[in-house]
């Protein structure tokens, strides 16, 4: 299927007044995804949010179906949540540790998951162990096999870090999980709709994702996958009547699917909308679209690089469609001002975000510029020309 992209930035409002190339941060949502929300916001104002949540049922459950077909999963597996932060925290504070366990780790891990394993850390003597990076900046599947003892509880990876175009190998990673029967919980933020991402392939048992990012969802939405034959393996941190049944004065029962991770409350138009994103994503075709977003960063990079006051910082041996660089004059911060001015939306990536990686780069932070599909040639074009003019 060839794209459109003159429709789709019809279909996109955002792109006629900006270059927007903070997608890793938020994308722009399609016109189809915003009518969705404000159609069923406009129900609940006619007739209250219980009626208009009983009538719109059927939208409501296409969204765990359509996320299932985009990562083939069943539709029992998928936890809708209120962001990508909720679905892994339930998940690994669903874990059991206890002193002397290990959990591995990757160095560009993102900060929100560091905190939790330090928190966990402090609570049990949990041991946080980071593998080595191969030469290329990813993981080092073969350090890890190495780092493999009865110690290790969980393997926990960020597929997309935050901080670059950097892929994990995450199929690479869930040999290794699934060889040793090691629980494997993969952080698919930036990742789901960026790639393809099929999690029979990957094999993990975990995954967390938002709907913000490269689905082009609405803000406060997300989903946690959890394999149907792991899910008795953890223990939602909390429960309520909605992931749980009050069978009798002193008994509950959980529900027998991933929806024991939810709770009882629901802005149901974002759902709503986040299920038309997805299907919109799948109408045009995951493939396709990550081809398109990968090869304008790729252009994006070699453009930047040619510039004499920038370094392309971006690592891995596979980039997608972060773009990270510095400025050899200029703070990220300075940079990301200056482009604002020209109306061009990139964001920054500070140490505080992945501690671990950038200081052992000794980087304190860099420009970040995040492509999607409805980007074009034109507007890296305008980038570099604004980048010159600073």
């Amino acid at each position: 299927m060839t794209l459109d992209i003159d429709k789709l930035r019809a279909e996109t409002p955002g792109t006629g007044t900006r270059i927007h190339l903070n997608n890793a941060g938020a994308a722009l949502m399609p016109l189809p995804v915003y009518d969705a929300v404000k159609d069923h916001l406009d129900l609940e104002l006619a007739i209250g949010g219980y009626e208009a949540q009983a009538r719109a049922k059927a939208a409501f459950e296409r969204t765990y179906d359509a996320i299932a077909e985009l990562i083939n999963c069943d539709r029992s597996e998928i936890a809708l949540v209120e962001n990508a932060t909720v679905g892994w925290q339930m998940a690994f504070y669903g874990m059991r540790f206890e002193t002397g366990d290990r959990i591995l780790t990757v160095e560009a891990e993102y900060a929100a998951n560091v905190i939790a394993y330090l928190q966990v850390a402090k609570r049990t003597g949990v041991k946080i162990d980071f593998v080595p990076s191969d030469d290329s900046g990813q993981m080092d599947v073969a350090a890890l096999e190495k780092m493999i003892d009865d110690k290790v509880k969980l393997i926990s990876v960020t597929h997309v870090p935050t901080n670059g175009g950097l892929i994990n190998p995450a199929a690479e990673i869930g040999k290794v999980a699934r060889k040793h029967g090691i629980p494997y919980l993969l952080d698919a933020c930036q990742a789901v709709g960026q790639i393809p991402v099929d999690v029979e392939e990957i094999g993990c048992d975990m995954l967390s994702v938002t709907g913000r990012k490269y689905l082009r969802g609405p803000r406060g939405t997300g989903f946690l996958y959890v394999r149907k034959g792991f899910m008795d393996q953890l223990e939602p941190p909390f429960l309520d009547m909605h992931g749980a049944e009050w069978i009798s004065i002193d008994q509950y029962e959980m529900r027998d699917d991933a929806r024991r991770f939810e709770n009882w409350e629901f802005n149901v138009a974002a759902v709503i909308g986040l299920g038309v994103a997805v299907d919109y994503l799948l109408d045009l075709g995951i493939k396709e679209t990550s081809a398109r977003l990968c090869a304008l960063a790729a252009t994006a990079r070699e453009k930047l690089a040619a510039l004499p006051a920038i370094t392309v910082q971006d690592i891995g041996a596979k980039k997608g469609g972060i773009v990270t660089f510095t400025h050899a004059e200029k703070s990220a911060n300075e940079i990301k001002a200056l482009l604002a001015g020209k109306a061009v939306n990139v964001s920054v990536t500070n140490l505080s975000s992945t501690r671990y990686d950038l200081e052992k780069r000794g980087l304190e932070s860099m420009v970040r510029a995040s492509f999607h599909y409805y980007n074009t040639e034109e507007e890296i074009d305008q980038l570099i020309t604004a980048l010159e003019a600073i």
